[in-house]
């Protein structure tokens, strides 16, 4: 952006972590459950009693990896663990088991929209296992309370490369990265939970003069929604423009990192402390755990195991199914609505867009009403392929679609695979449509006989001609108990306007 003679370019980096969804704490075997009663999953190794020894949760390592093969990285065949020093009320030990010069991945691109149809690479620095602290609550006044349960719980830090160049940008890869953490069903990635978390570094390039500067970098901390990214990132940039402007001197390498707050209310980040830099930590080699070796092999089979990821799998339905963009996000979002999706459409464009309109429409209504995916409420691909293919036939129309589907599902059980035999409801209820083009017409001509205004508003009322043969339509579905087909009904209703015309 140009500003006041100059040309700034922000610079950001993120930091997110993920928490990985094992049953169980990474060292420890405590169970790992949002909202249990505060400090009750905890162990002499989570409180870091003297004598506690870790071992390491094995499902968490392979996560991990599956995670950072997904964003290209390279896997390492030797990694290590090590202590990170620094104080935490939350952390018992003092110290946080992490991963430090040996990551378990390093070297990856992760891919985002970039807003104008196409896609941005954006690097990915490395990828490393660490366990979380626990929680302060400050919720009583005159003291700070402590909850250790979700101390150890696995994370995989990711570091993204400087590549990101607004806000906005940002808001995108995270928003992409949650994607990918359901879609593999790594992590759940729910913000409300903290189970996802984003820590942009940001500063400015400024070109005034033709010299370039650098603002010092701020690291916002803690933050827990796609809004919070993009707003704080934005802030801070023209917060570190300000402040050059108001001070020349105020450059990085001349003036201390900052680590900082969003404060949402505000709409500012706040200071907190200096940044620290990586001798701060005093990592060296944890001595209670061994080294994780990964063989050639076994990383090509994590590798081969890896599903067609949600950019690919986005695209391609939307050139081989014709699905359009928003379409493709909400079906792709979810691995197994997406698998459940292909299935029900075998190909046939035509079903697919049936599929959609059914599987977003009411299955998506009950599906989030009971907080489980489209899936998981009616599992059985053919069900829905076949109620598309009544539709598409003629057989039902859209809106006796969407009733029988919605008793379906009321009744299903999470996890339903049972097939569904819509045929059979629709001939039960007597909803099957007619067919019969001469019955139409006789309903046709009832309605009209009936509405005689909307009948003329249609012929020579400019305002009302266009909604007029609408309404005509739906008394038509209502004398026909719906049972009419409502494409002949609406082309019965033109041909006989246009006869009463001539």
């Amino acid at each position: 952006m140009v500003q006041d003679n100059i040309r700034t370019r922000t610079i950001v980096g993120l930091e997110v972590h993920v928490q990985l969804a094992t049953r169980t704490k990474l060292f420890c075997g405590c169970a790992l459950e949002f909202g249990a009663p505060p400090n009750s999953l905890t162990c002499p190794v989570c409180l870091g009693l003297p004598g506690a020894l870790p071992v390491m949760n094995r499902r968490a390592y392979e996560y991990a990896v599956t995670l950072a093969l997904a964003m290209n990285c390279e896997i390492a065949e030797f990694t290590k663990w090590d202590r990170k020093s620094y104080y935490y009320p939350d952390l018992p030990k003092n110290y946080q088991i992490s991963q430090y010069d040996m990551p378990l991945s390093r070297d990856g691109s992760f891919e985002i929209p970039n807003g104008h149809g196409g896609v941005k690479a954006i690097g990915i620095i490395r990828a490393h296992l660490e366990e979380d602290a626990g929680k302060n609550i400050h919720d009583t006044p005159g003291c700070t309370l402590v909850d250790l349960n979700r101390t150890g719980t696995p994370l995989l830090e990711i570091v993204t490369s400087p590549d990101l160049a607004s806000g906005e940008e940002a808001q995108a890869f995270c928003t992409e990265l949650q994607k990918l953490v359901v879609y593999l069903g790594v992590g759940e990635a729910s913000m409300q939970k903290g189970q996802m978390r984003f820590e942009p570094n940001v500063n400015v390039e400024i070109e005034c003069g033709g010299e370039k500067y650098y603002t010092p970098i701020a690291e916002v901390k803690n933050l827990n929604s796609f809004k919070a990214v993009r707003d704080a990132i934005e802030y801070e940039a023209a917060r570190q423009v300000r402040d050059w402007q108001a001070e020349p001197d105020y450059l990085k390498g001349r003036r201390p990192n900052e680590n900082r707050g969003w404060n949402a209310d505000r709409g500012v980040t706040e200071f907190q402390r200096g940044k620290e830099a990586a001798h701060d930590y005093r990592y060296f080699p944890d001595p209670d755990l061994v080294p994780v070796t990964l063989s050639a092999r076994e990383i090509a089979q994590a590798r081969a195991a890896l599903p067609e990821l949600p950019v690919a799998r986005r695209a391609r339905l939307m050139q081989e199914l014709g699905l359009g963009d928003k379409d493709a996000d909400a079906i792709v979002a979810d691995r197994g609505d997406a698998e459940l999706f292909e299935r029900a459409a075998e190909g046939d464009r035509t079903v697919a867009r049936r599929v959609v309109n059914l599987m977003l429409g009411v299955g998506r209504k009950v599906a989030n009403e009971r907080g489980i995916p489209v899936s998981r409420l009616l599992g059985d691909a053919a069900s829905w392929g076949r109620l598309a293919r009544m539709v598409e036939a003629g057989s039902i129309n859209a809106g006796t679609a969407d009733m029988l589907l919605g008793e379906a599902l009321a009744g299903a059980a999470e996890g339903a695979e049972a097939p569904v035999d819509f045929q059979a409801l629709a001939e039960e209820r007597n909803l099957l449509q007619v067919q019969d083009e001469s019955a139409m017409q006789a309903w046709v001509d009832a309605v009209f006989a009936e509405n005689a205004q909307a009948v003329q508003d249609a012929l020579s009322n400019p305002k009302k001609a266009k909604a007029a043969p609408g309404f005509l339509t739906g008394q038509v579905m209502r004398v026909s108990g719906g049972k009419a087909d409502p494409s002949v009904v609406r082309r019965l209703i033109a041909e006989k306007l246009e006869q009463m015309k001539a």
